[in-house]
């Protein structure tokens, strides 16, 4: 202990709360830099970073403190550590967009826009050619997808569906994950997919895409609700016909 009071410039036979405080504000002096200053405020949202629980502000904050840090190895002439911490203001910005674009796309889901516009990027691409199947009822369901070209057809219902049409999305909510139709590929083309573990950390980064799938999905069943309340009643009128006809 001595020994390492002595390291510290204290006197190991005259320590006291005064000393140890006038040492410690004499390194302090010592060590102000316009380097380490930005290093500091670097390292505080650093540290805010890990204190956010929403990744808008953790973008903001990472952005923050990467350009403090840029700066802190552009005064100390660390080239690695400038180019490491000004690349990554670039990337932060870039998904900082991404985010402010879902965030944007769903509060719109109040006023109605279902479009799946902004959910692409977060997707992937996949060809399917005619005849191909893309699930079938009662499979495990995994993943949401979007058509993007060609058509696919719902074989229960014998609706074909055309580019910018969701599928999959029913399987998200159901208790088991269990698809609820099969789609068939009635003509070459692609789409987009994304998997339900990255429709849950959407979720979790950003609370309001909650409320604009619950909207999404909403409307989907309304459609699947009126296409059924078709199919009764002309059911009905065709019974009524057929009742009216004489013997």
């Amino acid at each position: 202990m001595a020994k390492v009071l002595v390291q510290l410039g204290l006197d190991p036979n005259n320590v006291t709360y005064d000393a140890i405080f006038n040492r410690l504000l004499e390194i302090f002096l010592h060590n102000i830099t316009l380097a380490n200053m930005f290093a500091l405020v670097g390292a505080i949202f650093f540290v805010a970073t890990l204190l956010t629980q929403t990744m808008v502000p953790l973008r903001v904050a990472n952005m923050i403190g990467c350009a403090f840090f840029a700066a802190f190895g552009a005064l100390t002439g660390a080239v690695t550590t400038f180019l490491l911490y000004l690349l990554m203001v670039p990337i932060n910005a870039y998904r900082l967009r991404q985010m402010l674009a879902l965030v944007k796309k769903a509060r719109s889901a109040t006023q109605g826009d279902t479009s799946m516009e902004w959910l692409k990027p977060f997707m992937t691409e996949r060809k399917y050619r005619k005849g191909d199947v893309l699930f079938k009822k009662d499979d495990t369901a995994d993943e949401m997808l979007l058509t993007v070209t060609g058509k696919f057809l719902v074989k229960e219902i014998g609706v074909e569906l055309p580019p910018g049409r969701l599928m999959g999305e029913l399987g998200f909510l159901t208790p088991d994950n269990r698809r609820t139709a099969t789609i068939e590929c009635i003509e070459n083309g692609h789409v987009l997919t994304i998997t339900y573990e990255k429709l849950l950390e959407i979720y979790f980064q950003n609370p309001q895409f909650g409320y604009y799938f619950l909207v999404l999905t909403s409307q989907r069943l309304l459609e699947n609700i009126s296409r059924l309340e078709a199919i009764v009643a002309q059911s009905k009128t065709a019974a009524q016909a057929a009742a009216a006809e004489p013997n």
